[in-house]
């Protein structure tokens, strides 16, 4: 083995990155203490405050009680985070004070995200443009940024219930080096130095969820990995080795490796189950991806070989179709035209993906 990358947040929830480098095997990520940074809601928030990286006001709680007295003072609309892992899912923008407390039942008192739910954020609602931004890191050495949009919401116009993500395109319209800049020099990089000075340094990708408010980016989230659909319009546009880059993590020389990207922009929109977030159906056979162009990107997820050996569902997120483009509005009219050739019983996708 030449070393190993961890994508998903679980095993490096779990202390992966630890277990490998105390049997002296090469791996790509956060350590268990690191990847606090999202596995712990409260603890990125408390990071945050305490070392003054801009963010949302917010106050944890362990008690549904003293947290549903807390929004019945807040105004609406209120934001409510399990605090552990859940998928992508723990997060609830309650429009009412009513929905608010409804969300704490379900997180609190009822589990809906199991022990994820023992401790909640309550933060303020913050408005604007919303960007992820990507830096690699050894710990010490910090790459340019790249940056993303993402689509939380399962339906056109951000409506319904959140996911793990319907969508995403690189680099968002709005982007500019001076806000890049800005969004290194006051978040990215004092959070790297913050979880350094907390006897936890940070190697890997890390991943901050920003919006972009009158008042200048501030951190929604932290994710300790690359993030999902995101990774699939980011990579695309990687020029440089990807295993030159996990090597030059692990090995702490990533001040001497210069990092490119592609100026071209990339679309994907994620293909889900009917029913998706919630209950959905699977097993259904996939038409239509042998119909594609050849330069389409599609990415599976949620999906397997029958008995048959038939492509069919296996999960909520079937499908992400990805397209580059020389421009955003080419790499998105690529994307939806190859799209519509493929389908499964209840297959459904935003039409909206890279349009705001």
């Amino acid at each position: 083995m030449d070393f190993a990358f961890v994508g998903p947040e679980t095993p490096l929830a779990a202390g992966i990155v630890d277990e490998f480098k105390a049997q002296g095997l090469p791996i790509f990520g956060p350590s268990r203490a690191a990847a606090r940074i999202e596995v712990s809601k409260v603890f990125s928030k408390d990071l945050m405050h305490k070392h003054c990286i801009p963010t949302s006001a917010s106050r944890s709680f362990t008690s549904f009680d003293k947290a549903s007295d807390y929004v019945k003072t807040q105004k609406p609309p209120i934001v409510i985070k399990a605090d552990g892992l859940a998928a992508g899912k723990g997060v609830v923008i309650a429009q009412s004070v009513e929905d608010a407390v409804n969300a704490l039942k379900s997180i609190i008192q009822d589990k809906e995200f199991g022990a994820s739910g023992d401790k909640v954020v309550i933060e303020e609602y913050l408005t604007g443009r919303e960007m992820s931004i990507f830096v690699f890191t050894d710990g010490k050495a910090i790459s340019p940024p790249i940056t993303a949009c993402d689509y939380k919401r399962v339906f056109d116009g951000n409506e319904g219930p959140n996911t793990g993500g319907m969508g995403s395109f690189s680099p968002p319209d709005f982007y500019t080096k001076e806000l890049g800049d800005r969004a290194m020099r006051e978040i990215m990089s004092p959070t790297i130095n913050a979880l350094a000075g907390e006897s936890a340094p940070y190697t890997g990708v890390l991943y901050g969820g920003l919006m972009m408010t009158l008042d200048g980016p501030k951190t929604i989230e932290f994710n300790c990995r690359l993030g999902d659909p995101e990774t699939q319009v980011i990579l695309p546009r990687l020029e440089t080795d990807l295993a030159a880059i996990a090597m030059a993590v692990i090995e702490s020389r990533l001040d001497k490796l210069d990092i490119e990207w592609s100026a071209k922009a990339c679309v994907g929109v994620v293909m889900a189950s009917g029913g998706y977030p919630g209950h959905y159906e699977t097993g259904f056979p996939i038409y239509g991806l042998k119909a594609l162009d050849k330069d389409i990107m599609v990415f599976h997820a949620g999906t397997k070989l029958d008995a048959e050996g038939r492509v069919v569902t296996a999960g909520g997120r079937v499908l992400t179709v990805a397209a580059l483009g020389e421009t955003l509005a080419e790499a998105r009219q690529k994307v939806y035209n190859n799209v519509s050739r493929i389908s499964f019983q209840g297959a459904h996708y935003r039409k909206d993906i890279a349009l705001f």
